[in-house]
C-alpha cells in the first residue's frame, strides 16, 4: 500500500510538473507571439517612413555639399591669391635680375668697344659741342658763314661714325674672301 501511494503522489507531482510546465510553455509561447507582431509592426513603420527619413537624409545630404563647396572654393581663392602674390615675386626678382644682367652686358660691350677704338655716344656729343664751339669761332672771325660750317661739321661726324663701320665690313668680307 504504501508503494501505491507513492505512485499516487508521483502521478499528482508530475501532473502538477506538467501543468506548470505547460503554463510556463504558453506564456513563452504568448510571448514570442507578441514579439514576432511588435517585429512585423516595427518594419511596417520602417516602410512607411523609410521614405521620409530617405527625403531628409537627402536634404541634409545637399546642404552639407554646399557647406564642403564654400569651403572648398574660399580654400581655391586663398591659394589662387597665395600663387599670384608668390608669381609677382618671381616676377619682381627676374625682372632686377634681368635688368642687373643687362647692365652687365652693356658694360661690357661698352669696355670691347672702346677697347677696339670705336667712339661711344658721350665722344660723339662732345665732338659736336666743339665742333659746334670752333664753328662759332670760325663764324666771328669770319664774320657769318657759322650755319653752313655746322651744317658742314655734322655731316662729317656723321661720315667719320659711318665710315668706321665700313672699314670693319670690308675687313670681314676680305677675311670671307680668304677663307
Amino acid at each position: 500500500m504504501v508503494k501505491k501511494l507513492q505512485k499516487l503522489a508521483e502521478k499528482k507531482t508530475a501532473s502538477a510538473g506538467g501543468l506548470l510546465d505547460s503554463q510556463f510553455a504558453g506564456t513563452v509561447k504568448d510571448s514570442a507571439q507578441q514579439i514576432w507582431l511588435a517585429g512585423l509592426g516595427a518594419f511596417a513603420k520602417a516602410q512607411e517612413e523609410g521614405g521620409k527619413v530617405f527625403e531628409a537624409l537627402v536634404k541634409e545630404g545637399v546642404s552639407i555639399q554646399r557647406k564642403t563647396q564654400a569651403v572648398a572654393e574660399e580654400k581655391i581663392g586663398e591659394v589662387t591669391s597665395r600663387m599670384t602674390n608668390l608669381a609677382g615675386d618671381v616676377q619682381n626678382k627676374a625682372g632686377k635680375q634681368w635688368d642687373k644682367l643687362e647692365s652687365i652686358f652693356e658694360e661690357r660691350v661698352a669696355r670691347a668697344m672702346g677697347k677696339l677704338g670705336v667712339p661711344s655716344s658721350k665722344d660723339v656729343d662732345a665732338l659736336i659741342k666743339r665742333i659746334d664751339e670752333l664753328s662759332a669761332q670760325v663764324a666771328k672771325l669770319s664774320g657769318g658763314k657759322a650755319p653752313a660750317a655746322k651744317k658742314a661739321a655734322r655731316t662729317t661726324t656723321a661720315a667719320k661714325t659711318n665710315g668706321a663701320a665700313k672699314p670693319a665690313a670690308k675687313r670681314s668680307t676680305a677675311r670671307g674672301k680668304a677663307a
